[in-house]
């Protein structure tokens, strides 16, 4: 009896010692873990489409972590809540800041961490609050979002019923003067060859009158001496002629001054 009694204490020490061991290792396990990382908000203004609970966080393309807890913020339900967790040793900064990003066009969605400048403090060292926040910038995906939404709004007012009937009405004219067009090809096509044979008659006809006026001048040119000789001549007699009238005049003034005075008079007495 006694050899089975001490059996049995020698079997509950070495139970309670196991379970000693075991929950020592537990606790141990818990704290190695709590101390290796470090959790943190992130508050999105957007739609976190393609992000799940276990999604990576990246670092400037480094995974840091993941994605521990995804809501609704209770406030704000146009605002989501991401908590994740990053390696404690990570630089999280005051600007470090938060976005959505994709790592491949088929790819899942990640919340990428970028910034941080070297002079900046740890976050940890300012936000004191057990899971400080870490704020955001728009991904690529909402600003070409937002992009569209403002093209969509100025290309409402365009693209109203009375615009779309002024467009409608100016397409069916298009399509009237095409077929207009298309019918008269032929007759384009004649009047076109009516005017490049008018055009080669006019420059044959341009061409005949340029050697007649060039033979002209040639003419005009051959005979001008001629022609300037006789009008020295005619000149000359016409000079001579005037010279010859001005002496008989000369020689005859008396003469006709005294038929002017005398002669005049009396002829002209009734």
């Amino acid at each position: 009896m006694e050899t089975r009694a001490n059996y049995v204490l020698i079997g509950a020490f070495t139970l309670m010692v196991s379970i000693a061991l075991l929950l020592f290792g537990l606790w141990a396990a818990k704290y190695s873990s709590e101390r290796s990382w470090q959790r943190y908000m992130i508050v999105f203004d957007e739609a976190v489409t393609g992000l799940s609970v276990g999604s990576p966080v990246q670092y400037n393309g480094i995974s840091v972590g993941s994605i521990e807890k995804l809501s609704l913020d209770p406030r704000d339900p146009r605002r989501v809540v991401a908590i994740v967790r990053a390696d404690a040793a990570t630089p999280i900064k005051t600007d470090t800041r938060a976005k959505m990003a994709i790592t491949s066009l088929t790819g899942p969605s990640i919340i990428q961490l970028s910034g941080g400048t070297p002079g900046a403090p740890l976050l940890t060292s300012v936000d004191q609050r057990e899971t400080p926040v870490i704020l955001t910038t728009p991904s690529a995906l909402q600003n070409i979002t937002d992009t569209a939404n403002r093209i969509v709004e100025r290309m409402d007012p365009v693209l109203s019923d009375e615009n779309v009937a002024h467009i409608s009405a100016t397409l069916e004219n298009l399509d009237r003067i095409s077929g207009t067009l298309a019918a008269q090809d032929k007759g384009m096509e004649a009047l076109l060859v009516s005017a490049r044979d008018a055009a080669r008659s006019l420059d044959t006809t341009l061409q005949t009158t340029n050697g007649t006026v060039q033979r002209l001048d040639r003419n005009l040119v051959q005979k001008l001496p001629d022609v300037i000789a006789k009008l020295e001549s005619t000149l000359a007699r016409l000079d001579s002629a005037a010279g010859n009238a001005d002496g008989i005049l000369s020689e005859n003034r008396a003469a006709i001054n005294s038929f002017a005075n005398d002669g005049m008079p009396s002829s002209a007495r009734p």
